[in-house]
């Protein structure tokens, strides 16, 4: 079998019901959400590496998560008329439900914290702010698309909150502590932004 088409060598690429230019701000949204799920399997194999029955939840959680970002790629993708969402607000719910228990499981949070600590966490922190640029995309997207979908955004914006709790479980797991931004001020109250 060829994985390779020649049909993108002059700049176009096929999506789901038409084509469109590579750098469509489309393509933008659905490959950076690729780029997150590429993290997120880094992340599996890092963990997986170090202690599997420590992090067994998290793994699977993030095996989860990886079908959920292929369901989000696949519905930024698609301009059918005959559209079929795959992503749910279940998945939105589940997250919330996660990042309440990670909260909980790390210690409480006063001040920023800089990316990093441990491997698996620092591989995390990076899908957060890829998983942050891809919701811009998408936010941009909406202004420019008719119908898109609504969960994806809201997905995408709920992941990111997840992937920063569960950096912090990461590090809390392996015994290792957050390094605070040396000049922050103190903006969390019990684990959560000032305000919100």
């Amino acid at each position: 079998m060829r994985i390779y088409t020649r049909t993108g060598d002059e700049g176009k690429t096929s999506i789901i019901g038409g084509r469109v230019d590579k750098d469509d701000v489309r393509v933008e949204a659905y490959g950076t959400v690729d780029e997150v799920n590429g993290f997120v399997g880094q992340a599996i194999v890092e963990l997986s590496e170090l202690a599997e029955e420590k992090f067994s939840d998290i793994v699977e959680d993030l095996e989860k998560i990886q079908h959920e970002l292929f369901d989000c790629g696949g519905d930024l993708a698609n301009v059918s008329p005959k559209r079929e969402d795959k992503l749910m607000e279940e998945s939105i719910t589940y997250l919330e439900g996660r990042i309440d228990e990670y909260i909980e499981e790390a210690p409480a949070l006063e001040r920023f914290i800089l990316p990093g600590g441990s491997k698996p966490s620092a591989t995390i922190h990076i899908a957060r702010t890829i998983t942050r640029r891809a919701e811009r995309h998408v936010v941009k997207l909406a202004k420019e698309a008719e119908n898109l979908p609504p969960v994806p955004m809201k997905y995408l914006n709920r992941l990111s909150d997840y992937f920063f709790a569960l950096a912090r479980v990461i590090n809390f797991r392996l015994n290792v502590n957050d390094v605070e931004y040396a000049r922050s001020a103190k903006v969390f109250r019990g684990g959560k932004r000032k305000g919100e």
